[in-house]
């Protein structure tokens, strides 16, 4: 590990271009939401899609604050794109408790950073929060997607609901991390990540 913790340039770069990267494919994700039940689905494909980059990603990771500072872009581009705030207070959380995860691992515990992935990917169980908690303000600034629409993932998403979805989140990113890893086998083992 770099006995300078402190973040230099080309930490704060490989963040960016992961976050952009994660960005896209969230993107592309949430493009499929306007079919109500891929909206519901978000907590599945995204931790499934961005396991592989974020996984990448943690090869690169040998200071505190490289995972918080992607989980901080990653919610406020949430917010930004129109879902909640909620995304990036969850996601700030979420990168503290993934930083702390994956530092426990010393930076090279390939399950630590499966773990730490599972962990900082809740931010997109944040996004639900609008619709679990103030339904009729989430769904104000969406009414061009029609009423059938609206009821429809209204009734997909009762409350209880919630924690179903941050179980599948967590569970799906655990499988995400995971084929993340298998798939980079060769860059994990460049890395010293076991």
């Amino acid at each position: 590990m770099d006995n300078n913790n402190r973040l230099n340039a080309k930490d704060l770069i490989n963040v960016g271009i992961y976050t952009a990267i994660c960005a896209v494919l969230c993107c592309a994700v949430a493009m499929t939401g306007i079919i109500p039940i891929m909206m519901v689905l978000l907590v599945v494909f995204v931790p499934l899609l961005t396991g592989i980059p974020y996984m990448m990603f943690l090869t690169k990771v040998k200071k505190f604050g490289m995972i918080l500072i992607m989980n901080i872009l990653m919610g406020a581009f949430m917010w930004i794109a129109g879902m909640s705030y909620y995304a990036l207070v969850v996601g700030t959380i979420a990168g503290v408790v993934a930083e702390l995860i994956y530092r426990a691992g010393g930076y090279k515990s390939k399950k630590m950073g499966i773990l730490a992935y599972a962990v900082s990917g809740i931010y997109c169980w944040a996004n639900y929060f609008g619709i679990f908690f103030n339904a009729e303000g989430y769904f104000a600034t969406r009414q061009n997607f029609g009423q059938d629409y609206i009821d429809a993932v209204t009734n997909m998403l009762p409350l209880w609901m919630c924690p179903v979805l941050l179980v599948a989140d967590i569970v799906c990113g655990l499988i995400g991390g995971w084929i993340g890893t298998k798939m980079l086998k060769k860059h994990f083992e460049k890395a010293g990540i076991v």
